[in-house]
């Protein structure tokens, strides 16, 4: 079933100096820029919903009753939160058409507060890994014999987790992207996640120690490779041969799944590659690290998010109940010397 597009109309009507040429030539610029208005991955998502939508027997354009009755049918089985997307692809639908939003009707909006409230779960978090789960999957790889996936892999783990990077950014690092320096490494992306704006990604890799010095794994991955251009992350096969393609996203949360279960960790189904971002700024959180150098190291817009991720971070330790349980072991041992 072909998705119906979502194309919104971008013709510019002549003026009396303009030719039928020219205008045809601005239409096309401004249907670009349409276009380029939302990422691929936002409407591939919305592709998928309103795949979905009519898989069900709705037709776009719908009608409010339609959109309730399809929230009705899956309020059950989807999540609220997949269900709050589907309705935001097919309201984005009649907008591009001009076509009036039967998701805005009050009947829909009511019918979807009801059904966040009656089945609306938190959302699953990935695992937060923290230093000493990176050292434990670290030491297994070294201990592995020399490959060049085995040096992939170590400087795949030690740049997600230290560049708090994710894997939509670590798949697309280009070597030109490297930018070597006396104290560490520089990798400077174009675009990221929620860098719509092309305002481009920074992040500083100081060198370290080895074994926990994401710079050096780096340097040391090249070197057995010998990339010296286009992706950095790659594919090995099992001949340890090199692709030239760049790795795929999903093979880093397979990695970190095959790690879990090797150190044989209970929490393997819950690690994902976003267990690299919250890893780095609970661990940072622990160790007191200044909320500012967090923030800046996760590149988070969202001073709210950082504050999240700090509040994990030092749940047991910033925690009303410690000082009072430390108090009351002191009555307990005074209690005891009288008792004796």
């Amino acid at each position: 079933m072909n998705c119906p597009p979502i194309t919104i109309t971008a013709d510019l009507p002549p003026t009396n100096t303009e030719s039928n040429v020219a205008t045809r030539s601005e239409s096309e610029s401004l249907r670009h820029y349409i276009h380029a208005a939302t990422s691929d991955n936002t409407r591939k998502a919305y592709c998928s919903a309103v795949r979905q939508f009519e898989k069900w027997g709705g037709r776009l354009p719908t009608n409010r009753d339609t959109v309730v009755r399809y929230l009705l049918a899956k309020a059950e089985t989807l999540n609220s939160r997949t269900l709050d997307l589907h309705l935001t692809a097919i309201s984005q639908w009649h907008h591009a058409q001009a076509l009036n939003d039967p998701v805005h009707d009050p009947l829909v909006r009511k019918t979807m507060d009801g059904i966040r409230r009656t089945h609306g779960q938190p959302k699953r978090k990935a695992k937060a890994l923290r230093l000493e789960h990176m050292a434990l999957m670290i030491n297994y790889l070294q201990q592995q014999s020399d490959t060049p996936k085995k040096y992939r892999d170590i400087a795949l783990l030690l740049t997600g987790f230290f560049g708090a990077f994710r894997r939509s950014e670590l798949v697309v690092i280009q070597v030109r992207d490297l930018v070597w320096e006396p104290e560490g490494l520089i990798i400077s992306l174009p675009r990221s996640k929620t860098d719509q704006q092309m305002q481009g990604l920074t992040r500083a890799l100081p060198f370290g120690a080895r074994g926990c010095c994401p710079a050096s794994a780096i340097k040391d991955w090249m070197g057995i490779a010998d990339i010296n251009s286009g992706p950095l992350f790659r594919p090995v096969n099992r001949w340890s041969q090199v692709q030239t393609k760049p790795l795929n996203p999903g093979a880093i949360n397979d990695l970190l799944k095959n790690l879990g279960d090797a150190c044989q960790f209970d929490f393997t189904p819950d690690l994902s590659s976003h267990s690299f971002r919250r890893g780095l700024s609970t661990s940072a959180a622990r160790e007191r690290i200044d909320f500012e150098l967090i923030k800046k190291q996760g590149g988070w817009k969202s001073d709210a998010t950082v504050w999240e991720y700090i509040d994990e971070g030092q749940q047991f330790s910033d925690n009303a109940a410690l000082p009072l349980m430390e108090k009351m072991t002191q009555f307990m041992i005074n209690l005891n010397t009288v008792n004796n």
